[in-house]
């Protein structure tokens, strides 16, 4: 009877033993289903979130879109400053579809900025304590993202190395080295240097082996288009510069945009944003100081582009972030340290012939971070005149809205010039001539021209952009 005690006595203690293990497995085993259940809950929670942050995202981008499209620069720049845009000083948050919501927290431009950032974030009703942010940096393109961008045809010769985005309206010859693509609107065109009726290639080169013709498949010639080459592509609208150019006048203190301003009894203008210049002899001579002032004085005579004589200079501080307009032809030079300022020489009146900027010797920046930017707007052209150093070096965005950036034949030869920004022109540019089988015949024998990445998000003041925002760059934080 003892024995069957003790082993009814084991038999129990067995089983408290196994009930107990299997009590501890399963409850090991639901906390881990009901972990990971949790886990793909929260998992799912935050994947909809994201998605949810990111509808939050395209809505501004409609905003935007929608919020200026018709709209002036200036207007533009008015709706960021009037700080009622969604998201501005306080955060604009919306539901989305029932599930959720979104936050949108906006930075505007700064002054002259194509740049707005704007951090998003999602959460689903179910989960509001999963969050998940973006930030989203929006950019309006800029013509200044062009190292080089024409309206007609153009020719590179064979010592032109460029660094930067290439485009032309019209046709492309390419005889030197691009290290990024070369588009063009045209799919084929008559080469006007290459003569004859037969078409060629919207963007081709002449360097040996030479480019085959249309329908023939296009060669990489990686040798020449290191990156590359796209036609044809949308154009771009040179007409619509005017407008930019009567704000830019505007913008410098003489609201009369079809009248010239008298200004003091130097003819000048100072406002907020800007100085105004009037029409006076020949134009003004500007020279550009590193500590933020410049020189001005009036061109009392000149010949072959060149200022013979001129008046006394006066001082006058460089506006950041600002226009100088000048009603006439305007000769620049000099160095700029930690300024902004674009450049005009334009006569809006209809009373006088187009205005040209001319440049003689080096215009440069002190320091290459973004913190200096030149831009020089030539209603006609932007010319190197006969008499330019040898070794000239330009920092800038040269643009010219009906004529060319370029040098006129002067039958002299000159060693180098350096172009640091970027080139804007209405007709084909160059500071070379060529034979007709494209060998150098006179002006700058080496010709470098190289993009400054900063005009992608900092282009001259009142510089032409687009108007539409796009996203420029994307990550979670």
């Amino acid at each position: 009877m003892k024995n069957f005690d003790k082993k009814k006595g084991s038999i129990l203690a067995y089983t408290l033993i196994i009930i107990t293990i299997v009590s501890i497995f399963l409850t090991a085993s639901m906390k881990v289903v009901v972990s990971n259940m949790q886990f793909g809950i929260n998992r799912e929670s935050k994947e909809e979130s994201l998605q949810i942050a990111e509808a939050g995202v395209y809505f501004y981008r409609w905003y935007l879109a929608h919020q200026i499209a018709g709209l002036t620069k200036k207007q533009i720049r008015q709706f960021w400053a009037s700080g009622t845009p969604y998201g501005v000083g306080t955060p604009y948050e919306d539901d989305f579809k029932g599930v959720g919501s979104y936050s949108i927290t906006v930075t505007p431009p700064v002054a002259n900025s194509t740049i707005v950032i704007a951090e998003v974030t999602g959460w689903t009703y179910k989960n509001e304590n999963l969050k998940r942010t973006v930030r989203v940096r929006f950019r309006q393109p800029a013509w200044s993202e062009y190292v080089v961008l024409c309206d007609s045809d153009i020719r590179f010769g064979q010592e032109t190395d460029i660094i930067g985005l290439i485009h032309a309206n019209g046709g492309v010859r390419f005889d030197g080295v691009a290290h990024n693509i070369v588009s063009s609107s045209m799919s084929t065109y008559n080469d006007p240097d290459h003569g004859g009726s037969t078409k060629e290639f919207g963007v081709h080169t002449h360097i040996s082996p030479i480019d085959p013709y249309p329908p023939t498949a296009v060669p990489a010639r990686t040798d020449i288009f290191v990156a590359g080459r796209n036609f044809p592509v949308p154009p771009k609208d040179f007409n619509s510069i005017l407008a930019d150019i009567a704000d830019m006048k505007t913008e410098s203190g003489c609201t009369n945009v079809g009248s010239y301003c008298s200004g003091n009894s130097n003819g000048v203008i100072v406002s907020t944003n800007g100085i105004y210049f009037n029409n006076a002899n020949h134009g003004r001579h500007i020279i550009l100081q590193a500590n933020g002032t410049m020189r001005v004085s009036r061109v009392t005579s000149m010949s072959n582009n060149e200022v013979n004589n001129q008046s006394a200079y006066v001082t006058y501080t460089i506006p950041n972030d600002g226009v100088i307009f000048v009603e006439d032809d305007v000769w620049v030079e000099g160095t700029l340290s930690n300024k902004r300022v674009t450049i005009v020489a334009a006569d809006l009146t209809g009373a006088a012939a187009n205005k040209n900027i001319y440049l003689k010797r080096d215009l440069r920046y002190t320091n290459y971070d973004g913190s200096d930017i030149i831009g020089l707007v030539a209603q006609n052209d932007v010319e190197v005149t006969k008499d330019s150093e040898n070794d000239l070096r330009i920092d800038g965005v040269l643009l010219a809205t009906t004529g060319r950036v370029g040098r006129e034949k002067y039958n002299n030869d000159k060693d180098s010039i350096t172009i640091y920004g970027a080139i804007v022109t209405k007709q084909r540019y160059g500071f070379a001539w060529a034979y007709s089988d494209g060998t150098f015949s006179e002006g700058y024998v080496n010709r470098d021209i190289i993009f400054d990445n900063n005009l992608l998000y900092y282009p001259p003041p009142y510089f032409p952009t687009g108007t539409d925002y796009a996203i420029d760059s994307w990550e979670e934080i």
